[in-house]
């Protein structure tokens, strides 16, 4: 688990900025983002570069939120929405994390053809 910092908060969860981020234990790729200020407020964080390879979102104008980190220090997060009962992505607002600081924040990637509602791909059957 480790402590992230939303300098200015995320959309809808003013004024909360302090939160922990776990991985939720069972689901590669799946994280708990939990308010440290408010312990009810959770949201969902899905590591696109495992569930959705084809996600290639240009953040390089958008890390100066981050106070403009080095690339390779930031990782990029999406929130997961289930109010409908069928999981979807925010693939046009990610969650960046500059993991040398421990600082975050969600941005909206103008200029990129990308869903706010973007439907999970259900994973293969096994055998």
């Amino acid at each position: 688990m480790s402590s992230v910092h939303f300098p200015a908060s995320l959309p809808g969860l003013e004024p909360l900025q302090d939160f922990t981020l776990a991985q939720v234990e069972g689901s590669t790729g799946l994280y708990s983002l939990d308010s440290a200020e408010l312990p009810e407020v959770r949201l969902f964080l899905l590591d696109p570069a495992i569930h959705l390879p084809e996600y290639s979102p240009r953040t390089t104008g958008q890390l100066g939120a981050l106070g403009d980190p080095a690339a390779e220090d930031v990782r990029v997060l999406v929130i997961v929405n289930t109010s409908d009962g069928a999981p979807h992505v925010n693939l046009l607002a990610p969650v960046l994390l500059d993991v040398a600081s421990s600082r975050g924040a969600q941005v909206i990637l103008e200029g990129q053809d990308l869903p706010v509602r973007a439907a999970l791909p259900q994973p293969a059957a096994t055998r």
